[in-house]
């Protein structure tokens, strides 16, 4: 299997606590079908354990030039892979 084009390499750090998503994520989120009306999270192929993890995380996105929860940054569309702990993004414009 050859490498998965990507422009950047983005390092995912961590907070401690859980962190509110912005309310136009979560519209986003509704609307696509990954998140319920009481506001829970359903990611497929995303276990309970990896989910809590993933609402602690952040990453300085390359591409908004801001940081963004990590969940919000794994239903980009940029999005690419996560592999030991940085996120390969294609970098495309949103």
């Amino acid at each position: 299997m050859g490498e998965l084009e990507h422009k950047y390499e983005v390092e995912i750090k961590s907070r401690e606590g859980k962190q509110k998503l912005p309310d136009n994520v979560k519209e986003e989120l509704k609307s696509s079908g990954m998140m319920d009306e009481k506001g829970k999270l359903k990611l497929k192929g995303v276990s309970p354990k990896m989910l809590k993890k993933m609402k602690q995380e952040f990453v300085e996105c390359p591409v908004l030039k801001e940081d963004i929860h990590f969940v919000q940054c794994f239903v980009c569309p940029n999005f690419q892979s996560r592999v030991m702990g940085k996120v390969l993004c294609k970098g495309d414009s949103l």
